[in-house]
Order: structure tokens, then C-alpha cells, then sequence
């Protein structure tokens, strides 16, 4: 059986077996963020059902952003769309960015991607047309702590996301579930006169 086959048997039979916990709680959920929260973080398997659970957020109570990497590339790139949105239009007041121990994208870098791509028949000149971007990414991250510390600073900084909005930085253990604070947001957020 393929992906999308199994895929759409387990829909299948998800939808003929609803409980009523899905069809009295979480169909009247609000498309706003209770915790009125942005979570941005990375794309990892091992954060699925267990990132949210291990900050205590359940289903409607965040919006979350993923990307390989959790990283932001341009000042309005794909991540900072979505914030904005959240910020402005879904009422979002807090974002948090989390990265994680042991991030595959540490382990790479735009000559090792590149080279994989050519291999899968991208087109050289396809590569070429962002390979700026690849190298500004990858060969920057090596470290996730590292990272997360400018991410925080490229949303921080960016003059579309409001002063007043704490930009949190917090690293995540995919095996234990713990986060420690690597930036209290808090103390660079500015009081909105």
C-alpha cells in the first residue's frame, strides 16, 4: 500500500469512528490561539505529539510554525508571513521560537544538499538560482542553540513584527522533553504607548 493509500484508509476510518470528543470539542474550536501564542519551531518527527504536550499546550491554544531548521531566511520569507498574520489578524501575543537538541539540519550543508539534488536530477541551473540562499542557511547552522539565539534576533529586529510582542527562545530535548530558556523575551519586548 502506498503513503497516500494508507493515508486516506486511516481518514477513512478516523471520520467513521469519531468520537465525541472530536465532534463536540474540537470541531467548536476557535480559529484563534487561546494562549493568544505563536510556537515556531522545527519540522523534526520526534517533535509530533510531544513538543506540545511537554509545554502544556493543547489543541487550540497556539498557533505552530514549522520549518527544517526553524529558521528564518529573509525579512519576509514564509515564517514571518505567518506571524504576521498570527499577530495581526489571529491575535497572537507572545512567540516562542524552539529549537532542538541533535537538528538534522546541523548535520548538512549546501554542498552536501546541492549535491544530493543534482543527484535526484535538479537542474544545475535551478540550484543556481538560489544557492546564495542555501549557503546563508545551511553553512550557517551548526549549532541549534546558536540558531535559536538569530532567529530571535532576525524576528526581533524585523520592523514588520511589533516591539511589544516578546520573541522567547527556548531549545527542546527530543528524548526527554525538556526545554531550557536560551532567550527570556521578556526582557527586550517594549511596552506599545
Amino acid at each position: 500500500m502506498q503513503i497516500l493509500e494508507q493515508v486516506l484508509t486511516a481518514n477513512k476510518d478516523f471520520v467513521g469512528n469519531l468520537s465525541d470528543e472530536f465532534i463536540y470539542h474540537y470541531a467548536v474550536t476557535d480559529k484563534l490561539p487561546k494562549r493568544q501564542l505563536a510556537i515556531f519551531t522545527c519540522m523534526d518527527t520526534r517533535l509530533v505529539d510531544f513538543l506540545e504536550p511537554a509545554m502544556g499546550i493543547k489543541h487550540g491554544e497556539a498557533k505552530v510554525i514549522k520549518n527544517a531548521g526553524n529558521s528564518v531566511t529573509g525579512p519576509f520569507e514564509a515564517t514571518i508571513r505567518s506571524l504576521i498574520v498570527g499577530i495581526f489578524e489571529l491575535g497572537v501575543k507572545e512567540v516562542i521560537v524552539i529549537g532542538h537538541l541533535d537538528c538534522g539540519v546541523s548535520h548538512t550543508t549546501s554542498k552536501k544538499l546541492t549535491e544530493k539534488m543534482l543527484k535526484r536530477g535538479i537542474s544545475p541551473d535551478a540550484i543556481k538560482m538560489v544557492e546564495k540562499e542555501l549557503e546563508d542557511w545551511l553553512d550557517d547552522f551548526h549549532q541549534p542553540i546558536d540558531n535559536v539565539e538569530k532567529v530571535v534576533i532576525k524576528i526581533r529586529s524585523n520592523p514588520l513584527i511589533p516591539k511589544d510582542v516578546p520573541i522567547h527562545g527556548l531549545m527542546f530535548n527530543p528524548h526527554t522533553g525538556e526545554l531550557k530558556v536560551v532567550v527570556d523575551g521578556y526582557k527586550s519586548a517594549v511596552a506599545n504607548d
